[in-house]
């Protein structure tokens, strides 16, 4: 028996690893070289802000950027409990 999206969806395990994976920022240009990323291969988390670290596998350059949320209600969810 196969599921549909749908059902999916309302799956509350499936919701808490899609949905943070979805919120990842994506294509991230390399710092050094320019060429898009497309996820970053570490993400920390913390209740002011995200760091993310990139690799870029075209010239192997490694590098980190960092976000910080202005106030708790644009934090998003945590990764993990």
């Amino acid at each position: 028996m196969t599921r549909s999206s749908a059902d999916l969806s309302n799956n509350n395990l499936y919701s808490s690893f899609v949905r943070p994976f979805a919120e990842l920022p994506r294509n991230n240009p390399c710092a050094q070289c320019g060429t898009p990323i497309a996820l970053p291969e570490w993400v920390e988390r913390t209740e002011t802000g995200a760091a993310y670290l990139w690799h870029c596998s075209a010239c192997d350059y490694r590098f980190e950027a960092v976000a910080v949320f202005p106030d708790a209600r644009s934090r998003p969810r945590a990764l993990a409990a």
